[in-house]
C-alpha cells in the first residue's frame, strides 16, 4: 500500500536552521498490515508518517500509494488524505464543534456527502471507538474525560473511512484506563475490518502485543526491522539506541541471570506464565532425576 524508496527530509534547507529529519529510508507498508514504529525522541518517526499521505514532500526519493507517486503531477492529495488518515499527538485539542456528532461529521460534510450518509458514517464511527451515538452524539466534546475525547477525535478520523490509519502515541497523557481503551479499539479495527494500521509508540508492550512487524528509527535511518520476537530478542542494541524491551521480556531476561531456563523470546504476560511453569517442570523434573 505505502512505499517509501530512498526518502530524505530536510528542515530548513539551506538555512541556519537547516535539520536533517530522515536518511536514505526505503520501506514497504501492505494493505492490512499492523506496523510500530519506535525509536528515541527526534529519531524521525513523526515526520516519517507524514510522508505517507502527502502532508510533507520529500527532499529527496519518492512515496508511493498503492503504485502510485505521491508527488506526481495531478495527484489528488484529499484523496491521499481520505485513504490515508493521521491521528497527531494530542488529537482532542482539534476538537472544536459544539457536539461530538457535528465534530465527527465534519470531514464527511467536506466531501460533499449527501446528509443521510454524513449521519451514518458518524453513528457507525463513534460505534467503532465504543461511543454510544444516542449518549455522546449530542454532548459537547470538552464535556467528556480524556479518554473520551482521544476517541471522539478517532471517530473523525475513521468518519472518513480510510485504508490506512496512522496513530502517532495516541496514548500519550492517557491515564492507564484511558491507554488500554485507545488501544484496544485500535487492536479491533485492525482485526475485525482489516485497516492497515501504523502506530508509533514509546510503549513497547503496546507494539509487542499488537504489531505484526516493526520498525527501528535511529537519526532519521531505518536501523532495524522485523518481527517483534526478532526485534525485542536484542536488548543490549534497543538499550544502546535509548529503547526498552517489553516488561515480559525483561522479565524473562532477569529470570535467566538467576538460572531458571525460560525462553529468551517472550513478549506478553501469558507467555510469561506458560514459559514460567514450563521452566519450573523442567527444573523439578531434573531435581527429581539428581
Amino acid at each position: 500500500m505505502i512505499r517509501c524508496e530512498h526518502l530524505t527530509h530536510i528542515y530548513g534547507r539551506g538555512t541556519p536552521l537547516q535539520t536533517q529529519a530522515l536518511t536514505d529510508v526505503s520501506l514497504t507498508i501492505a494493505a492490512g498490515e499492523f506496523v510500530g514504529i519506535i525509536g528515541a525522541t527526534g529519531s524521525g518517526k513523526s515526520t516519517l508518517v507524514q510522508h505517507f499521505n502527502a502532508l510533507l514532500r520529500p527532499t529527496a526519493g519518492h512515496v508511493y500509494l498503492d503504485g502510485g507517486d505521491l508527488h506526481a503531477r495531478g495527484v489528488d492529495r484529499r484523496r491521499v488524505r481520505r485513504e490515508v488518515g493521521l491521528l497527531f499527538q494530542y488529537p482532542e485539542q482539534q476538537l472544536f464543534e459544539e457536539t461530538v456528532s457535528a465534530d465527527v461529521a465534519f470531514g464527511p460534510r467536506n466531501l460533499g456527502l449527501d446528509e443521510d450518509e454524513v449521519q451514518m458514517r458518524v453513528r457507525r464511527a463513534l460505534t467503532l471507538v465504543g461511543l454510544d451515538p444516542d449518549r455522546f452524539g449530542p454532548r459537547s466534546p470538552f464535556e467528556l474525560s480524556g479518554g473520551e475525547m482521544r476517541r471522539a477525535a478517532l471517530a473523525g478520523v475513521l468518519s472518513m473511512e480510510p485504508r490506512m490509519l496512522i496513530l502517532d502515541e495516541p496514548t500519550a497523557g492517557l491515564d492507564p484506563t484511558g491507554r488500554r481503551e485507545i488501544l484496544g479499539h485500535v487492536g479491533r479495527l485492525h482485526r475485525e475490518r482489516g485497516l492497515a494500521i501504523v502506530l508509533i509508540t514509546h510503549s513497547m508492550d503496546a507494539v509487542a502485543r499488537l504489531a505484526g512487524r516493526v520498525l527501528v528509527l535511529d537519526r532519521g535511518r531505518l536501523v532495524a526491522e522485523g518481527g517483534p520476537r526478532e526485534i525485542f530478542a536484542d536488548p543490549a542494541r534497543l538499550q544502546a539506541l535509548g529503547l526498552g524491551v517489553p516488561q515480559m521480556t525483561l522479565l524473562g531476561q532477569r529470570l535467566r541471570e538467576r538460572g531458571l531456563p525460560v525462553r529468551p523470546d517472550i513478549l506478553t504476560v501469558a507467555e510469561a506464565r506458560t514459559a514460567v511453569l514450563e521452566a519450573l517442570r523442567v527444573r523439578g523434573r531434573s531435581h527429581g532425576a539428581l
